[in-house]
């Protein structure tokens, strides 16, 4: 049984799932540099992803294409080669509490001239399934809760397992939106204009365009509040507000509900704003956003403790967190760390990087979702390229290039298939060593980062519990640890400013080549780790090929695959 999973707007992608195992995922963004967040503009892209895969989609026993905007159905205009035509898709959110699989079916999916049956499911099966089916938990068959918080949604709570999946309650009634615009009203990123911030369509804009919704800004943010303290007293004008504005039966709390508008959503998020400037105008911006974080987090945690109180007939005491807020990590750290389950999973692609994903395992269910085998290499594989004349090849074992890292130098580490989801974990990374502390400012600058950005840590994971806390296993960077006091001095680069690290583990077992390097590292420098950050342009999502790096050519090093390229005089 084949089934293709396509996610035709922002994060477009195309996944193939085969007999229950995913065979690729083909995220838009990166291929051929494309900017991030990149939508499916032609059903063409379908075709090409299939073809490079040895398939034509008449081989494909179901297409599957995730809901969207929408109350009732969802619609997407677009292009088959040079045809415009039009698709209707399933809604954003489910009808009702337990028809996250009932399906929109359509006709009309246009692929190489010949017309396909299709169905769509809700946008929030999609992420569910994705986070469920991943999981450990699908895998041992045991259910779980499942936490979604969207941009567009509630924070809602679900549970899932083999035996079926029901929406069960609204944890509080603030958009995931509403993170990032606190920073449209404090700190760098402040606009006057805030009235044009569109959540129309994302894809659709430029996502880093003046007035337009900027889709990284959350992740800009939750770098930023390390320049600030939090204070009680900004906290409780938040908590004042967010009481009389949505919790309360006030006539200013018209927002207690998933609504349909989402201009409405965004302007209720906007009159919150603007009280809080008023009482806070006095307030360093920086402590504003970290008071505003806590406070979220806060809410966050007590609601959930509430929710589990209400719902204790639920034996499972495991959570899935799913949707763009899965993204942060001070809050599923918090979450882990609150005792309240006994496991937290969150998979590399909470956000709707995973939702082509998760609608493919959607139709994989029957009346509940069952494990998916997966590996989070499943991306594009290396594209072959004419790199530049100016770049001269040498093999290069991981001996050599240990050393090369151990001397200072930056090196581009190009590998295999590419990762999953919006982390570069060693597929398609630049690598430095952490030992210089000018090296993170080197790392920001040559991507056109802010100065505040963290640089994540990628560590061999037996040793991480001496460096970090808690340092427990965590392969996809989705988790929040403090380095440890007497390594601080040891690793500046990628320690943040609160001492807080952005950490990925990797078994030294791993058969994945980052893990051989890693080990080599260590037997030349005795650290056990190497600073990572994504490899793309800035703005653009991986680099597709050897020549792409070379052509942004900002590292003198490119190690592809055994092969190091040098940039000549």
């Amino acid at each position: 049984m084949r089934i293709c999973g396509i996610k035709l707007t922002h994060d477009g992608a195309i996944a193939l799932i085969e007999d229950g195992r995913l065979i690729f995922c083909i995220e838009q963004e990166k291929r051929s540099n494309n900017p991030r967040y990149q939508t499916i503009e032609n059903l063409d892209a379908i075709v090409r992803a299939l073809a490079e895969h040895g398939l034509d989609p008449r081989e494909i026993d179901q297409f599957v294409i995730d809901g969207w905007v929408g109350t009732v159905a969802s619609e997407f205009r677009i292009l088959s080669g040079s045809v415009p035509i039009t698709l209707k898709g399933a809604s954003y959110i489910e009808r009702h509490a337990e028809g996250l699989l009932t399906s929109q079916d359509g006709f009309g999916l246009r692929l190489d001239g010949r017309d396909f049956p299709y169905r769509s499911y809700p946008h929030v099966t999609s992420h569910l399934a994705a986070a469920y089916c991943t999981s450990p938990f699908a895998k041992a068959g045991q259910g779980a809760f499942c936490l979604l918080w969207d941009g567009g949604t509630f924070p809602r709570l679900y549970h899932v397992g083999r035996q079926g999946a029901r929406f069960i309650e609204c944890l509080f009634p603030v958009i995931g939106h509403v993170y990032a615009a606190a920073g449209l009203h404090f700190g760098p990123y402040k606009q006057a204009n805030r009235a044009n911030w569109d959540l129309g369509d994302p894809g659709k804009m430029d996502p880093g365009g003046a007035g337009k919704l900027n889709l990284g800004l959350a992740g800009k943010l939750m770098a930023y509040i390390a320049l600030g303290s939090v204070e009680e007293a900004i906290v409780a004008v938040f908590q004042e507000l967010y009481q009389q504005r949505f919790a309360a039966d006030t006539k200013l709390a018209t927002y207690r509900t998933d609504i349909k508008s989402m201009e409405s959503k965004l302007a209720a998020v906007h009159g919150f704003f603007d009280a809080s400037e008023r009482r806070l105008e006095a307030k360093a911006p920086e402590d504003v956003l970290a008071s505003f974080h806590c406070f979220l987090e806060r809410l966050l945690v007590r609601e959930m403790a509430i929710a589990l109180q209400r719902h204790s007939y639920f034996a499972t005491r495991n959570l899935c967190i799913a949707g763009g807020c899965g993204l942060n990590i001070k809050w599923n750290s918090a979450l882990r760390a609150a005792g309240l389950f006994d496991a937290v999973w969150v998979p590399p692609f909470p956000n709707d990087s995973g939702s082509a994903i998760g609608t493919a395992c959607s139709a994989m269910a029957d009346k509940g979702f069952g494990p998916l085998e997966w590996s989070v290499y499943s991306g594009p594989a290396l594209h072959g390229s004419d790199v530049p004349p100016e770049w001269d090849a040498v093999p290069c074992s991981m001996h050599e290039l240990a050393t090369i890292l151990a001397s200072n130098k930056p090196v581009v580490f190009l590998t295999g298939r590419a990762e999953l989801g919006p982390r570069a974990l060693g597929s398609r990374s630049i690598l430095a060593a952490a030992t210089s502390p000018r090296m993170k400012d080197y790392l920001n600058d040559i991507k056109h980062r802010e100065h505040f950005r963290p640089v994540a840590p990628i560590c061999l994971e037996d040793r991480a519990p001496e460096i970090f806390a808690p340092g427990t296993p965590d392969p996809y960077m989705l988790f929040d640890h403090q380095t440890r006091a007497e390594w601080r001095d040891k690793i500046p680069a990628v320690i943040h400013l609160d001492g807080s690290a952005r950490l990925q583990t990797i078994s030294r077992t791993s058969q994945h080549k980052i893990a051989e390097l890693l080990v080599e590292y260590e037997s030349l420098t005795g650290i056990p780790l190497l600073c990572n950050t994504s490899a793309n342009q800035h703005g653009r999502g991986f680099f597709p090929h050897v020549a792409a790096a070379c052509e942004w050519g900002r590292v003198e090093h490119v190690w592809c695959d055994g092969m190091l390229w040098t940039k000549g005089p």
